[in-house]
């Protein structure tokens, strides 16, 4: 029979006092580790933060006080196309137009839009919804867009836009929260749909930073 002795056993008892020791701080290394990485904290290595889009909804020096861009997109026709057709409008001085000034109006529009397949219906449906009185502070229908910016280590890698919006008749200015270095500009994609006509298509960033 094998007799323990007294040194042999305290080597036995050290070992076993090792052994449990480093099991136990290797797994809260591990759990350190997948908090980390779960992004549970602010220095995670993934994480996410706010894209403000500033303006996009001014209209253009001449443009005869219209979104020209958004109702040239749902008419078809290209901007420069609709300009030279509104060249031709007299709008009234005071007040609303009368009803003659009003067909004169219409009928000098569709003498060039006409050739583009533009009809009188048409003209009016886009021109209803896009109609708006400054003066009362109004403004044409428009959903602001909303997106966010994504960080990886340290470093933003890309911008996803999360509402494109509608209705935006020149580029916004984009700022990202925390990054105030990071320039980045904005796309506008016009369509003949009034739900998705000048909607933020893209955010492009031009520099990566902190």
């Amino acid at each position: 029979m094998f007799t323990y002795t007294k040194p042999l056993l305290a080597v036995l008892l050290l070992t076993v006092a090792l052994f449990y020791f480093s099991s136990g701080t290797a797994s809260a290394a591990d759990t350190t580790f997948a908090q980390t990485s779960g992004g549970q904290n602010q220095n995670s290595i993934y994480r996410e933060v706010p894209v403000t889009l500033n303006g996009g909804f001014e209209i253009g020096q001449n443009d005869y006080g219209r979104p020209v861009a958004l109702i040239a997109s749902m008419l078809g026709v290209t901007p420069d196309i609709f300009r030279q057709a509104f060249s031709g409008v007299t709008p009234a001085k005071i007040g609303a137009p009368s009803e003659a000034q009003a067909q004169a109006n219409k009928s000098a529009l569709l003498k060039v839009l006409s050739r583009y397949g533009v009809t009188n219906e048409k003209l009016d449906q886009v021109a209803n919804y896009y109609r708006f009185n400054k003066r009362k502070g109004q403004t044409w229908p428009h959903t602001k867009a909303a997106a966010i910016a994504i960080v990886e280590n340290g470093q933003i890698t890309g911008v996803k836009i999360t509402t494109p919006g509608s209705g935006y008749s020149s580029l916004p200015s984009v700022a990202i929260s925390g990054f105030p270095n990071v320039k980045a500009s904005a796309s506008i994609s016009y369509s003949t749909d009034f739900k998705t006509n000048g909607s933020i298509s893209a955010i492009t960033l031009a520099q990566s930073g902190n």
